[in-house]
Parts: C-alpha cells; structure tokens; sequence
C-alpha cells in the first residue's frame, strides 16, 4: 500500500504528541499545573543557572594543621619533593635560609628558653634630653640680639657662628682693652730705651728698674683685659681683630660642639639676659627619661640594680601601643623632700628623634619575678589570619612555619604556653621577611604560573 505525504505527516504528529504527554507526565510541585513544571524543569532560571554554575567555598587546608614530617615528605607537580623546589616550597609554609643570611645580619635565630617571668613596676617621668650629649648657649653679657643665623633643627659645626649680640658691656670691655694694649706698647718702647741707654751708663739703675716695672703692670693690664672679652664669650682671635676689620660692642656667638639645633629662644630684636638659654644644641639620638620612684620601691629596685641594669619600656601618647626600649642607668642618691621620691633615670635610644624633650612619659620597669616560662623575643612571633605563628629550624638551610599558642608578655618577650619546645631554634631577626616569601600563595603565586 502507497503512503501518501499527508498519511507520514499525521503519524510524525501523533509520535511528537506522544512525547509530549510522556514528558507532562512528570510529578509537579504541588498546587501547580503540569505544564507549569514541565517547563521549569525544561527551563532553569537564570538565578539557579548562576546558582549552580558558582563553585562552593570549601576551606583550603593550612600547613599550620599538618604535622612537620607530613610536610616534608609531599612531592609537587615538578616531580620533586615540594619542600625543594623553588616555585612550590611556600605552599608548606618552607623557608630556605642559606648560612650567608645568618652571618650576614639579615637573620638572626634565638633558642626557646624557659626564663623568669619578669614584674612590671609601673611609674611615670618625662622625656629630657641626654646633658652629657648637649649643651647650652647662652651670653654673659646683657645686649639685645641683632641677628640670628640659624633655623630649629639645623645642623651646625664646631664655631660656626649662630646669633650676634650688641652689647654696651662689650663695648666698654674692648675699650679696656684697647686702652691697655696702648699703654702696653708704649711701655715696652721706654723699656727697650731705657735699657739701651744703661747699657752706656747714660741712665740710672732707678730709671731702669721703674722702667721694668711700669712694662710688668702693663702687661698684667692688657692681660686682664683680654680675660674680661674671653668671659665675655669673645674668641681669642676676634680679640686680635679689634679696630681691625671687627666691629666694636658686637658679640657674636658660636656653636660650642658640632650638631643640631635642638632648642632655640633667640629672636632678632629682643633682649638676651645671661640667665636664660638661647639655643641648645646638640645630639638627641639619646635621650634620658625621669621617672617618680616612690619610698616603698626604693629597696628593691636598688637591690636588683646592683646585680644587673634593669630593662624598662617607655610609652608616650603621641604613639599609642608602640614601646621604646631602655636600661635603668641611674638611681638618685637624693630624695626630693616636696614629692618623697627618688629620681629613676632610664637611657632610651632615639635614632629618628621621635621622642621630644619635654614629653610626659610611662615607665615600666622590668624586674625579675620568682615563675619561670618558656619565652621568646617578641620579634620572632608572626601572625596570620589570627593565629599566632613562628619559624623554627627544621634540618640544613631549611625553616618552616610553625603554630604556637602565646600566654603572658613582659618587655621585649613573650611566652609560649604551646607549640615549642626548650631548646628549640627560632627565627628572631627577620622572621618577616620569611613570612612575605610564604604568603605568596595568598597573592596567586604558586606552580600552576
């Protein structure tokens, strides 16, 4: 029998309805319509589209959770142990350190030790410069300042000239002295004559010992006069050059030492009186911070001091949570009858100046306690994601990155309560620098570059 086109087009359309009830037939949602959930079935929405197409967060491992041994043995993609190669070794928290980085200065390791926890005495003092690294300008004569020629701050070297003074004293002392240089002179030419003329038995013996004697007194003269400009605060050589090339009444004072201009009062214009500075200057890479000790410490800051020099720690408020360093150097062998206290003195380096004379200050001074914990530099403990981290040695050049769990702090240590063992080698000096090499991972480094 012949098939007619529209005989194989009706069966084609029975087939695609067939297909399509078999598919409707699918259970839907309840309360919902067939074709309904045949279609969202067929057709996904764009949300769970993207839904699905975006990867669940999963937790990557850490090697701070792997054992050491674990970490070592792992071999990378390049078919060699991951703690060898040089593009993968981070992703074990792996450092490599060759012995040139060590006794170079870049790094520097420390043992964990148990020590004793030291006590924190708590005092406060304020921040002066170090008297034995500067010193003070001043005049000794009255006068009023007529130029100044340097700015806070400056540099300066040993008798560069600072700041110039006119002075009705000065005046009157190099009028003194001029006068006195002239009678001076004056002697010495009769006195030359007078012996000249002995020595032909022209003049007496009394004429040529009253010569020599007025000489002597002028000379005690001209001398006195040349130490009144020195107190004065003139040079020797701007003595010399009086009626010469200087001018007359005009002081001029230099810097005393080569450094800076730490302190600066001197206006042109205004009056410098002999009891008050005019400049300071000097070196504040040091400085001395005075703190309050009261009656009832006295004894045991003194009984500790003779063993060793204490260490201590200096805050300021101008740098909230940072601590400056020092030793104890000084304690004041007299009690300041006002306050009841004896003077603490603590040496604290200042390098970038940052800690100004006149500063309020809290000191904590360290003193040794009776418990005793495992500690190490502050320094040597690293942070990541908030867990507390340190590289310890591990065999050869290598160190790798290991947790620790931190208790108590006193100065510059801190105690380890979990994760070390005494003895143990730890990175101190540097340990950053390792910690930026393995952290490379979280800025995309790795094998797959």
């Amino acid at each position: 029998m012949k098939t007619t086109p529209i005989t194989v087009l009706t069966i084609t359309g029975l087939v695609l309805v067939l297909v399509l009830s078999l598919t409707s037939c699918r259970e839907p949602g309840v309360g919902e319509p067939r074709q309904a959930a045949a279609a969202q079935i067929a057709t996904p929405t764009a949300e769970s589209a993207a839904s699905a197409a975006k990867p669940r967060p999963e937790a990557e491992p850490s090697d701070l959770d792997s054992p050491v041994e674990e970490l070592f043995r792992l071999t990378c993609e390049h078919r060699m142990k991951t703690f060898e190669c040089d593009e993968c070794r981070y992703e074990t928290g792996v450092v490599r350190a060759p012995a040139d980085l060590i006794t170079g200065g870049l790094l520097d390791t420390v043992k964990a030790v148990r020590r004793r926890i030291e006590v924190q005495l708590r005092l406060t003092g304020e921040v002066q410069f170090d008297q034995r690294r500067v010193l003070r300008l001043s005049t000794q004569a009255e006068g009023n300042i007529r130029s100044v020629h340097v700015a806070l701050g400056d540099r300066v070297k040993k008798g560069q000239a600072l700041i110039e003074i006119e002075s009705v004293a000065i005046g009157e002392a190099e009028g003194a002295y001029l006068e006195a240089q002239a009678v001076l002179q004056l002697a010495r030419r009769n006195y030359q004559r007078v012996t000249e003329l002995r020595e032909e038995a022209i003049a007496s013996e009394k004429e040529y010992l009253q010569s020599r004697h007025e000489l002597e007194t002028a000379q005690i003269r001209a001398e006195s006069a040349l130490g009144s400009l020195t107190r004065l605060g003139m040079s020797v050589a701007d003595v010399k050059d009086l009626g010469q090339t200087s001018p007359r009444g005009r002081l001029v004072l230099c810097a005393p030492s080569s450094g800076s201009v730490l302190s600066l009062k001197a206006v042109p214009g205004e009056v410098a009186r002999t009891e008050e500075s005019l400049a300071i200057i000097g070196d504040n890479t040091t400085v001395w911070v005075w703190a309050d000790l009261y009656e009832r410490d006295i004894a045991r800051i003194v009984q500790e001091q003779r063993r060793s020099r204490l260490s201590a720690t200096v805050t300021v408020r101008a740098y909230p949570g940072e601590e400056f360093r020092g030793v104890v150097d000084l304690v004041s062998p007299a009690m300041e009858e006002a306050s009841r206290t004896v003077r603490l003195r603590v040496e604290v380096k200042n390098p970038a100046g940052r800690l100004f004379a006149g500063m309020f200050a809290d000191v904590n001074v360290l003193l040794p306690g009776k418990e005793e914990a495992l500690a190490l530099p502050r320094g040597a403990v690293l942070e990541d994601e908030g867990r507390s981290f340190v590289f310890t040695h591990h065999h050869g050049e290598y160190y790798v990155r290991r947790p620790v769990v931190l208790g108590s702090s006193w100065g510059d240590r801190v105690e380890v309560v979990k994760g070390l063992r005494s003895g143990d080698m730890v990175v101190a000096d540097g340990a950053f620098l390792m910690k930026s090499d393995v952290l490379r991972s979280k800025m995309g480094a790795g094998c797959a570059d």
